[in-house]
């Protein structure tokens, strides 16, 4: 696992300059700090920060070329399938020099072009510099597990794993983009190509970039598909199943570094580990995150786990004052990001590199198997679609006149807001079960100029697009598909990577293996929601693997208690941010509208818990990146001594 990042100028008598490589790549050292490399040819430059996991030898680093130097690669992610490509490789009479998977990408692309991303199982975000054909070729892996943001202007082309590394380049002025901040608002993550600034973009999941003299090439290489359906009995299912999970764990616990696995608790977690315990002889290394409100604790759950394969496990119970987190949060991430259990992800990052170089987790799980309960919501809701539209939309709207002389919390207004809910085309009405702001709530917060600014932005828009798009049938595959697009690309997966790679951490996700996927997604729906079983067909699976207590429990997630946060240790410093002259001076929202969220959590026990932490983060964010308060560079030595945490090993 690395960190990567590039430039080239249009103008081919314009040479790139080693020290601007140098500042880029520095600001990625926490996603490499195992050496650094530069490579420069005229208008052309690559840089790599590395985290040495595979071959670990200095002949393995990068940037790394081929034979006549010609195609030049930076390379951040594993390629899990690489021992298969390289004697395939070799075979066509491709030499190597090293026993790195970075080596196979180079001769791959030899090989086969474009198309050499097709032939990669792993996480990947590459470049690729074609000397004879000048031509700079990015790509991302399927479900966007690496990261990768690009800006093109006028004169160049930059790219880098994190946007601080296009930022430190110095050419582009900081500026919001304010259309992704209502994406941001709306969904609690900014989806691709957008990003929180004007002028960069992400390269988005399963897609590659080719750039040609000064001319910008983006094309698509794989979308999940759930047609054609499986025809295949249940117990088969549970056999093929295990035998793919099963692979792809083993495939995921190849390293020449020490490795271990995030248990939480939960289903997929829990799964992970097991099937860990199965290919070695060795306890596994396991490492667990808690929290002193009992609600929001799932160590017990965690312990049945370590206990029954007797990992060696180590917990930590988060005390660190959150207030003096968040801004090392803000940093890492780069953009806003309103997902509040980054918080404990970032401190199990930490305690687990103490231990350990590579974590496998269980991110995945839900996508595939229909883990979420808006999945059962979404369900129920589609028995009012044999009601027609119109009269839906007129029944809602009668209640919304009648609601507003009344309580805002009387049942009559609960009832005007579903009734609102149901009366959404389907793909609309399930952007509303993840939502944070809704569009009238939005509306409500935001400023006359801020609205104009942002003009036709249509967060929601996005689910219809996806929903049309889509090859599944069924309304379950709909949402799963919908989910593994958005959700997971632009929220979870970028929880994971900036929280594990703020501290050198590698984390795989064998749930995320693209032929597990595709094996899920052509199974009926029935085995992934059964009536209001979820995960059905994993659950089956693993009946007898790991404890029932874990299998039958509700699902919990990865939960902060963001209610008590915001009404004891972060309730000052919300009021002082969110009020203050320069946030409303911002012009994006109205003061009265933030006054009475604030209000209302603090006050009227209302719990704003997500909405608050969102523009918490969209702030401190704005301080961070564009008011030029920009997070002074701490060792990550220096920044774990000062975070009163506590361990327990056992």
């Amino acid at each position: 696992m690395c960190g990567i990042c590039g430039k080239v100028y249009f103008d081919p008598d314009r040479p790139v300059v080693d020290d601007d490589l140098r500042i880029m790549a520095e600001s990625l050292a926490h996603r490499g700090p195992d050496g650094q490399g530069i490579w420069t040819h005229g208008h052309v430059g690559l840089a790599h920060r590395r985290l040495a996991i595979i071959d670990l030898r200095a002949v393995a680093n990068q940037p790394m070329c081929n034979e006549d130097g010609t195609v030049w690669v930076t390379f951040n992610g594993e390629i899990y399938n690489f021992v298969e490509l390289r004697q395939r490789l070799m075979a066509w009479g491709h030499e190597f020099r090293t026993d790195s998977d970075t080596e196979v990408i180079v001769h791959a692309y030899e090989q086969y072009g474009r198309d050499c991303v097709s032939h990669f199982r792993g996480m990947f975000a590459f470049a690729i510099w074609d000397a004879k054909a000048e031509t700079l070729f990015l790509a991302r892996d399927r479900v966007g597990k690496k990261p990768l943001y690009y800006a093109c202007s006028q004169d160049r082309f930059l790219f880098g794993s994190e946007i601080k590394a296009i930022l430190a380049e110095g050419s582009i002025t900081p500026e919001p983009d304010l259309v992704a901040i209502d994406h941001f608002l709306a969904l609690q993550y900014i989806p691709a190509p957008l990003s929180g600034f004007r002028h960069i973009q992400k390269l988005p999941a399963a897609h590659w970039l080719e750039l040609r003299h000064g001319h910008v090439t983006i094309g698509r290489y794989w979308k999940l598909h759930y047609v054609p359906k499986q025809v295949v009995a249940f117990d088969e299912a549970i056999e093929e199943l295990t035998w793919r999970l099963r692979e792809a764990v083993r495939l995921r616990m190849v390293s020449d570094v020490p490795l271990g696995a995030f248990l939480s608790g939960g289903i997929d977690s829990s799964a992970v580990v097991a099937l860990m315990a199965q290919e070695t002889d060795r306890p596994v290394r396991t490492f667990c995150v808690g929290f002193q409100e009992a609600a929001f604790d799932e160590r017990q759950y965690a312990r049945m786990v370590a206990e029954q394969y007797g990992t060696h496990h180590t917990e930590l119970l988060v005390t660190a004052p959150v207030r003096d987190l968040l801004p090392r949060l803000v940093w890492h991430y780069d953009e806003p990001l309103g997902d509040a259990s980054a918080v404990p992800s970032y401190a199990i990052a930490e305690l687990t590199r103490q231990h350990v170089t590579v974590v496998l987790n269980g991110d995945g799980g839900d996508e595939n198997f229909a883990g979420y309960d808006r999945y059962v919501t979404d369900r129920l809701a589609r028995y009012s679609d044999v009601i027609p539209q119109r009269m839906k939309q007129w029944g809602a709207a009668l209640l919304q006149r009648l609601s507003r002389f009344i309580h805002p919390s009387s049942s009559l207004q609960k009832l005007a807001r579903i009734a609102a809910v149901l009366a959404l085309d389907p793909a609309r009405r399930y952007a509303v079960w993840g939502a944070h702001f809704q569009a009238p709530e939005r509306t409500a917060l935001y400023t006359p100029a801020f609205q104009e600014a942002i003009g036709l932005s249509d967060p929601e828009g996005l689910f219809v697009q996806l929903f049309r798009d889509s090859d599944a049938k069924h309304p379950t595959d709909l949402a799963l598909d919908a989910d593994v697009q958005l959700y997971l690309a632009d929220d979870l997966l970028v929880k994971m990577d900036r929280a594990t790679m703020a501290h050198s951490l590698e984390a795989r996700s064998p749930f995320l293996d693209h032929m597990v996927m595709e094996y899920v997604a052509c199974l009926p729906p029935w085995m992934k929601l059964a009536g209001q079983q979820k995960k059905y067909l994993l659950k089956a699976t693993l009946r007898h693997v790991i404890p029932d207590d874990i299998l039958d429990r509700p699902k919990m997630g990865f939960c902060v208690p963001l209610a008590q946060w915001f009404r004891q240790d972060l309730r000052e410093l919300a009021f002082d941010v969110l009020l203050s002259s320069r946030a409303r001076q911002r012009g994006y929202f109205a003061a009265k509208e933030v006054e009475r969220l604030l209000m209302d959590h603090c006050h009227a026990g209302r719990d704003h818990g997500m909405r608050l932490w969102d523009l918490l983060v969209l702030e401190l964010w704005h301080r961070l990146f564009l008011d030029g308060e920009g997070f002074p560079a701490r060792s990550r030595q220096s920044f774990v001594e000062s975070m009163p945490i506590t361990c327990a090993q056992e």
